[in-house]
């Protein structure tokens, strides 16, 4: 389809070269290590692993330096990755309400069992750079407090005096679809729209998720709870005939708390948004959150006419690395599609202005 290029491959070869010079950088600032940007840029780690849906922060580190800093690019090198892994089984489900939690905050109740852990945050920081951090100064040693357990959820508060909807469970019979083994599929239950959220672009998940709070969907939320703590990950295994636990990760999560005004068959209550990331992810849990809520009109009975509601529409367009080939595939060289509009729109021009010339005469002979 393409036009050979003389010299191709080795223009390639030589582009690839000033790509690792570039990566480095200056030759005499040291080379930032693996476990440097583990430690230090933590939070753009949890976001590779998270839309890599791979738990690995060695490799998502390596990833990000890679990628010269690009997330995106990053995540697609994990997933890339992941795709070479065999498959030994899955993990039971984990719960979330026995989270090791160093975080945890409501907006609902100000007084809560367990009460508010406002744990590491950007919330309270004034958004002002600190000189202090480019001269490599020590930070204070924090207040230390052992993680805080078994936490009850502010849902399951709501829940007891039946002003929330209880909380959307699958059929047990039902296998669990797998986006990263069959195709997407619509109508999509919830557990293939919260795959997809939770894999989804952090930037278009926050944007769907802003637009639904300036009134494009039905949407009024509150931040029931957001925790940020240590759950422990467990796998069945056969040979022992229980679950043995593979060991414990942080991950975020997110119950958003929505009205509904109820229907013919429903009284009014609150009802639910989800988010769930690997590591510290609250605007992507609280996006993803926001948006789950608003994918849910169909089987709430509401009636769909914003984009946030569109399934299809959300579903298809928030995966990062499908939108970045889309987009990046253009940069390829297109030169018979294009030697073809070209051919084409010369044609189109020439009897345009041939008709033209033909109906000057007449025109001028009418008047």
């Amino acid at each position: 389809m393409y036009v050979a290029v003389k010299g191709g491959e080795r223009a390639i070869d030589n582009a690839h070269r000033l790509l690792a010079h570039e990566r480095r950088g200056d030759r005499d600032v040291p080379e930032m290590s693996l476990s440097q940007i583990s430690e230090q840029l933590s939070l753009g780690v949890d976001r590779v692993m998270t839309e890599g849906s791979l738990y690995d922060r060695e490799l998502a580190a390596l990833a990000i330096k890679q990628a010269r800093g690009d997330l995106i690019e990053a995540i697609f090198l994990v997933r890339a990755f992941r795709a070479t892994l065999p498959r030994f089984g899955a993990t039971e489900p984990v719960d979330t309400g026995a989270m090791q939690v160093r975080r945890r905050i409501s907006s609902t109740f100000k007084d809560m069992p367990g009460g508010q852990v406002l744990g590491p945050t950007f919330d309270y920081t004034h958004r002002l750079l600190d000189p202090q951090l480019a001269e490599g100064s020590a930070p204070e040693a924090p207040a230390i407090a052992e993680p805080l357990a078994a936490m009850p959820r502010v849902t399951d508060i709501l829940g007891r005096d039946g002003l929330i909807e209880s909380s959307p469970e699958a059929d047990a019979d039902t296998p669990v679809g797998d986006l990263t083994r069959e195709p997407l599929n619509f109508p999509a239950d919830r557990d293939l729209r919260l795959q997809n959220l939770a894999r989804a672009d952090e930037g278009f998940l926050l944007a769907l998720g802003y637009s639904t709070q300036r009134g494009y969907g039905r949407s009024h939320p509150f931040a029931g709870e957001i925790r940020f703590g240590e759950v422990e990950v467990e796998f069945f295994a056969e040979d022992v005939g229980f679950a043995v636990p593979l060991g414990a990760i942080p991950m975020t999560e997110c119950q958003m708390v929505n009205q509904f005004k109820g229907s013919a068959t429903e009284a009014p209550c609150f009802t639910r948004g989800y988010g769930l990331a690997f590591g510290q992810s609250e605007r992507k849990t609280m996006s993803m959150a926001l948006v789950d809520r608003s994918l849910r009109a169909r089987e709430l009975s509401e009636e769909v006419k914003a984009p946030a509601q569109d399934e299809e529409f959300v579903m298809s367009h928030s995966d990062n690395v499908q939108s970045t080939g889309f987009v990046e595939h253009l940069k390829l060289p297109h030169y018979v599609d294009f030697q073809s509009e070209l051919g084409l729109l010369r044609k189109l021009r020439a009897e345009f202005f041939e008709a033209a010339a033909q109906a000057e005469p007449l025109q001028e002979a009418a008047e």
